[in-house]
């Protein structure tokens, strides 16, 4: 029979060649170092990443904040009167 249309068969020498070079390798630059080292290296990363966030002024902080407040005593609202409501409807079905 014939192999399907796209195959990618290896001949087994190519196999063995690429299965040996992935036993060799250790992880790279992480293999090398201790777990101080690692730790010191994930310490660099984390304030590497806080450097690219665009932080919000003082302005924007505020604007946002007051948002976040006004929705919740919103959504607060919504709570109690639908709440209430619920209430005075078990109160009218079980009496």
């Amino acid at each position: 029979m014939t192999d399907a249309v796209g195959s990618i068969d290896m001949p087994d020498a190519d196999d063995e060649t690429t299965e040996s070079k992935k036993k060799s390798r250790k992880g790279g630059k992480r293999g090398k170092k201790g777990p101080l080292g690692r730790l010191a290296l994930f310490y660099r990363q984390i304030i590497a990443e806080l450097r690219k966030v665009v932080w919000p002024t003082r302005n924007q902080l505020t604007s946002y904040t007051s948002v976040v407040i006004v929705f919740v005593v919103i959504m607060i609202g919504l709570v109690t009167v639908i709440d209430y409501g619920f209430q005075e409807a078990v109160k009218y079905v079980f009496g």
